[in-house]
């Protein structure tokens, strides 16, 4: 995993697999939050496999899965996401990009 801080409470990286979820918990993140929908490659783990390792690693998760730009609803749900969940959070999607988007999107 290549994981880019935003800042001290928020990263991004792409992809991960069902088995990065450990090391997300022991870097000390609390939260994964998915902006990449399932099926867009068939190479990809889906969400619920990557929410069931979270949960069992002890980490809170949220899926806002984006194609393209955001919405102002997927913005907004993230924003609520950001607000809601603790901290610190890694966002990924297939390359960060769109997490990165979202996330900026969030914060105005």
């Amino acid at each position: 995993m290549n994981v880019m801080p935003l800042t001290d409470e928020f990263a991004v990286t792409a992809q991960i697999s069902v088995d990065d979820v450990s090391a997300i918990a022991e870097a000390g993140y609390k939260t994964i939050i998915c902006n990449r929908p399932d099926y867009e490659t068939a190479d990809q783990p889906v969400f619920a496999d990557i929410k069931a390792a979270a949960e069992a690693a002890g980490l809170s998760v949220a899926y806002i899965p984006v194609v393209g730009m955001p919405t102002p609803n997927q913005v907004a749900e993230m924003a609520d996401s950001l607000k809601a969940l603790p901290q610190p959070v890694l966002a990924y999607c297939r390359s960060g990009n769109r997490s990165s988007i979202l996330f900026n999107a969030a914060q105005g």
